[in-house]
């Protein structure tokens, strides 16, 4: 096996591959991977097989001597195409070992892609981190409707969403980042004290880069924004990366008939909806009062986990 580091001239390599695995999101194409190449030292590797077929990808960033599988991307791991089988993902594993001990590189911080964005079966490398004595370093919970059989809603959630339809809300898509991005601000800073992991700037460039992947629907009464949410679509999938209600909006409802409608008319036909995690302190505090919002659409919970793999 050989394995590569990452370098512009390899962009239309990767992203090929990246077009075509079992276990991918858009996350992993290189413009999404390097909006914020300021903030990491990216060390992305690409792993091929004794034929020289590239047989996996792996999104990461160098800090010290510790490798992170990319620490600016919700979820990682190897990336696999069809052909990839467990022998060679084990074997993966031991030839990385080798590459990044040579390097001086101490550990690997391993983030896994969760089962519902696979095609198809990608539990491969969870089995490796096994097989190499790795351990679970971190676990959040997330919380995901498969939209094709969801479950019911609470009493509560349908009264919040019959109050929106009484008031005359309406829902679309829209294109008003600015003014959604005030109201997501503001929100953030006032409950969490925090701002958006992404700038409004940042935001903008990704929307350029990605315009059928990233959509903002709205909740609107006499053209004023009232809420919203920024959706992340791909393939068979939708994540509300963010979720964002002013004072009025909250009080009639608007958001939870956001939700409905992406799941009942705008995206009936996708297999999941995942509105992320609940967790603060590295999966060990809970938000039960996030969590709650979330499980009364019948949201269920999917875990994220994080290994750490010490080569030394």
């Amino acid at each position: 096996m050989r394995i590569e580091i990452y370098n512009s001239s390899l962009k239309k390599k990767w992203d090929g591959f990246v077009s075509i695995a079992r276990n991918t999101h858009f996350m992993f194409y290189r413009d999404y991977v390097e909006y914020h190449n300021t903030r990491f030292s990216d060390h992305s590797l690409l792993i091929y097989d004794d034929r020289s077929r590239l047989s996996a990808l792996l999104p990461a960033n160098l800090d010290g001597d510790v490798l992170y599988s990319h620490q600016g991307l919700t979820f990682g791991g190897l990336i696999l195409d069809i052909h990839t089988c467990a022998e060679e993902v084990l074997q993966i594993f031991s030839e990385l070992k080798q590459f990044l001990i040579q390097r001086r590189i101490r550990k690997l911080i391993y983030k896994c892609l969760p089962y519902i964005y696979f095609s198809q079966p990608s539990d491969e490398d969870r089995y490796a981190l096994f097989m190499n004595n790795a351990l679970l370093l971190r676990r959040e919970i997330s919380s995901t409707i498969f939209i094709q059989d969801r479950g019911p809603y609470t009493k509560g959630r349908k009264w919040a969403i019959n109050k929106a339809l009484k008031a005359g809300i309406n829902i679309t898509e829209s294109e008003d980042w600015d003014e959604f991005w005030k109201i997501l601000t503001e929100s953030l800073q006032t409950r969490h004290q925090v701002l958006p992991v992404h700038s409004l700037a940042e935001m903008k460039q990704l929307v350029n880069f990605f315009p059928e992947n990233i959509k903002l629907f709205v909740a609107k009464k006499h053209e004023k924004i009232l809420a919203g949410t920024v959706v992340y679509e791909n393939r068979h999938w939708l994540h509300t990366q963010y979720m964002a209600s002013t004072p009025e909006g909250k009080s009639v409802g608007a958001l939870d008939l956001v939700i409905d409608k992406l799941l009942g008319e705008y995206y009936p036909d996708k297999r999941v909806l995942d509105f992320g995690i609940s967790n603060e302190k590295e999966g060990r505090f809970l938000n039960t009062g996030l969590i709650a919002q979330k499980e009364s659409f019948g949201a269920r919970a999917v875990v994220h986990d994080f290994y750490e793999w010490i080569l030394t």
